[in-house]
């Protein structure tokens, strides 16, 4: 005869969640979606209620988000030595953050501009220290453009590889590109990386050869887009496109 207790039915339950709790399921959960934009219901409205009493207890509820600070055309510098501090120091640029920014580099009047996203992450003090900026040493050199010809921008303060260009381009980063194109006041204008192009009035539908100049309160300034300088390491068989993009510029301005 077995005299062993069987185990009864709170018994089974309860090891069963104990089972459940050593595999690290803790809490319920439901299969069915929350409809979070329904009607308020008696239960919803109260809500407010509840929260008015935590308060009143001394629980202070999450702050509320503030908003981002936006900079104002109205307040960029009009020469391009106080542009460059300001690039580096003005808050509302960059939300609030001002470590990790990198300065342009060149003259003003330069025979060409060169334009890219962002500054490299090795970059301090000087922008395109890296890959990159070799990279477009020698694209320079092999176009015959010295070092003093060209003035070297980014388009962004500090290095940003997951940018969200549409936020960014809604923020007015457009125009802060044609005032500083306008404040560099080169001959020429070269984009290398397919986010600027938007900034600059073409539609990303079309290719680079539809935007084949920048126009800025009547002047006109002859202008070659190409892949970013890390998009050409990554896949140097696109060099090919851009110097031939290069020789039918040259032949054509």
């Amino acid at each position: 005869m077995d005299d062993r207790v069987k185990p009864g039915l709170a018994d089974e339950i309860e090891a069963a969640l104990e089972w459940w709790r050593s595999a690290g399921v803790d809490c319920d959960f439901a299969d069915e979606p929350a409809h979070w934009l329904a009607p308020a219901t008696a239960e919803t409205k109260a809500a407010p209620v509840a929260a008015a009493a935590v308060a009143a207890a001394g629980v202070r509820s999450p702050p509320a988000e503030v908003a981002r600070p936006m900079f104002e055309p109205a307040g960029w510098p009009q020469d391009l030595a106080a542009f460059t501090a300001w690039w580096l120091s003005d808050p509302a640029l960059d939300d609030g953050r001002t470590t990790g920014r990198v300065p342009p580099r060149g003259k003003p009047g330069a025979e060409f501009m060169v334009v890219v996203p962002d500054p490299e992450r090795e970059d301090s003090d000087r922008l395109l220290s890296g890959p990159q900026g070799r990279l477009l040493d020698a694209m320079l050199a092999a176009m015959g453009i010295a070092a003093d010809q060209a003035y070297i921008a980014s388009v962004l303060p500090r290095h940003m590889p997951m940018a969200d260009w549409p936020a960014l381009a809604e923020k007015g980063f457009g125009a802060l590109l044609a005032h500083h194109v306008k404040l560099a006041a080169p001959r020429r204008l070269i984009a290398l990386g397919s986010n600027i192009l938007p900034l600059l009035g073409n539609d990303p539908a079309h290719s680079p050869a539809v935007l084949r100049s920048f126009n800025q309160e009547g002047a006109s300034i002859p202008l070659l887009a190409g892949k970013s300088l890390a998009a050409l390491i990554e896949r140097p068989r696109w060099k090919a496109g851009l110097w031939q993009g290069w020789l039918d510029w040259t032949r054509n301005s």
